[in-house]
């Protein structure tokens, strides 16, 4: 999943969505981190585990290695991001506008806490309002074409949006199969597993 599933999966605290949101440039053990802030970055870890191992996710990667190569693994996330973002009324009271602002306003708060690295793109991040822009098609491939251009990777944007919109309905469908699995998967280890 990407940046808006990891927070909003993260819990309601405002510590633990950021630990959600920077546990990708948290390396190694995190013990360091406030206590909420830890509970967000296992559960990142847990969700990544997840989706990596899912039967849907499995079969998306298999059809789109041999179209986009070995960075078809960063897809999904970003297909899956867009129809949170895009139907995030059915998985929330607070509308998906107020919700952005005020995690950008916690990051802000805490920005001490901030990895370097996400210190970094920051500020790009809130004024280009990324959480808002997924819930477009055209929005979603903007935030690609950054991490496309940030990041030198050999991918053509135009192309897979072009794969996106045909497949749009398919992949409505296995998200909504997949991200209810997934919140069925993190009640239960919320219930069993600890930190």
């Amino acid at each position: 999943m990407n940046y808006l599933a990891h927070i909003f999966l993260s819990g309601s605290s405002p510590k633990s969505q950021i630990g959600g949101f920077v546990a990708d440039a948290v390396k190694g053990k995190y013990d360091n981190y406030p206590l909420a802030m830890q509970l967000g970055i296992w559960l990142h870890r847990k969700v990544d585990e997840f989706t990596d191992n899912h039967v849907l996710v499995k079969d998306v990667l298999t059809d789109l290695r041999p179209r986009f190569g070995r960075y078809s693994v960063i897809l999904p996330d970003l297909f899956f991001d867009h129809f949170l973002a895009k139907n995030f009324s059915d998985y929330s009271k607070v509308p998906l506008r107020i919700y952005s602002y005020r995690f950008y306003i916690y990051l802000l708060l805490n920005y001490y806490y901030l990895p370097s690295r996400v210190q970094g793109f920051l500020w790009h991040f809130i004024f280009t309002n990324r959480l808002c822009r997924y819930c477009t098609v055209e929005g979603l491939f903007e935030s690609l074409q950054i991490m496309v251009t940030y990041r030198n990777i050999p991918l053509s944007t135009k192309s897979i949006e072009e794969y996106f919109v045909d497949n749009y309905a398919n992949y409505q469908s296995l998200f909504n199969i997949f991200f209810r699995d997934l919140q069925s998967y993190l009640r239960q280890i919320r219930k069993t597993d600890s930190l």
